[in-house]
């Protein structure tokens, strides 16, 4: 009963102030949800492990939205939250890496515009590249404060993480998809996405704990496992592919295994991941299902 007078609340707001739906939406889209009551969530998960990460989060996602109504991008895929995810992505790990200096500040709100427009790019040209706008957007900022203009490291890196050898990890993996190392955070995630889809919920946890055995086998660092930062990535990967059908599970399973691959390269060579193992690994599965999928036609045509 809660829960229906929550989304009720929501649909009532969302006729009010269709902006700032549309804003959380947009939050909601980094774990592929397009739904505002799970946005919302996720910014509460944010401002609880960091409140400037939070704040990073909220003027991201806001410069990236009036980035999209500015330029004249689509209004329906403005509103569904598209041009919010690698921004709102983009403000958190940039108070994540570096001290929130003024500089600091601009750096996200221009960040979350180039992100942007390098996801209205591929949209229009109908390239599946979900966070990558994100990751190419950092990446570069990234080594133009460590390399160009120096900018001081942020607290946040050197923080101190309680670790518990338990199955928090897995939950530790949902909160790190938003750079959020507690396991609270992971929890708050984790209902936020249940809300709009429980079986991606359900598949993100088991890809989470998948993502970890795997990754132990690979003698990945136990304390890089524990606060999940080889398990976000086959979060996400578990999202994209969650369905009823065996197969389903299938093309996850190997989408994670992907992720932990190429996460584990990355680590190895000291390569800032970010969502990159996720995009790379889901970008060859789907390449791989759908010419499984036309040779299965063209097969059926032929018979």
């Amino acid at each position: 009963m809660y829960l229906f007078k929550t989304e009720l609340t929501m649909e009532l707001l969302a006729r009010k102030t269709p902006f700032l739906d549309t804003l959380f939406k947009g939050v909601g889209q980094i774990m592929l949800q397009e739904n505002a009551l799970t946005g919302l969530l996720f910014l509460l998960g944010i401002f609880y492990g960091s409140m400037l990460m939070g704040l990073g989060a909220v003027l991201a996602v806001l410069a990236g939205t009036l980035t999209a109504k500015l330029l004249g991008y689509d209004k329906k895929e403005t509103e569904q939250g598209l041009y919010g995810f690698s921004a709102a992505l983009v403000g958190v790990a940039l108070i994540l890496f570096f001290k929130p200096v003024i500089i600091t500040w601009i750096a996200i709100v221009i960040g979350s515009a180039l992100a942007t427009i390098i996801q209205h790019w591929c949209i229009v040209k109908k390239i599946p590249v979900f966070t990558l706008p994100f990751v190419l957007v950092t990446w570069a900022l990234i080594y133009i404060f460590h390399h160009i203009y120096p900018i001081a490291a942020s607290e946040l890196l050197t923080a101190e993480i309680h670790i518990t050898n338990d199955f928090t990890f897995a939950l530790r993996g949902f909160g790190e998809v938003i750079f959020q190392g507690s396991a609270i955070s992971g929890i708050i995630f984790f209902i936020a996405v249940f809300i709009n889809s429980p079986i991606s919920a359900l598949y993100g946890i088991a890809g989470a704990i998948l993502a970890a055995t795997l990754s132990a086998l690979f003698s990945a660092p136990t304390a890089s496992i524990e606060i999940g930062l080889f398990s976000y990535n086959a979060v996400l990967c578990a999202i994209v592919f969650a369905g009823d059908k065996p197969k389903d599970g299938a093309w996850a399973a190997v989408a994670i295994l992907l992720s932990v691959v190429i996460a584990f390269l990355m680590n190895k060579f000291n390569l800032i991941q970010l969502t990159f193992p996720f995009v790379a690994a889901t970008c060859i599965t789907l390449a791989v299902k759908n010419l499984n999928i036309k040779q299965r036609l063209e097969q059926t045509i032929t018979d």
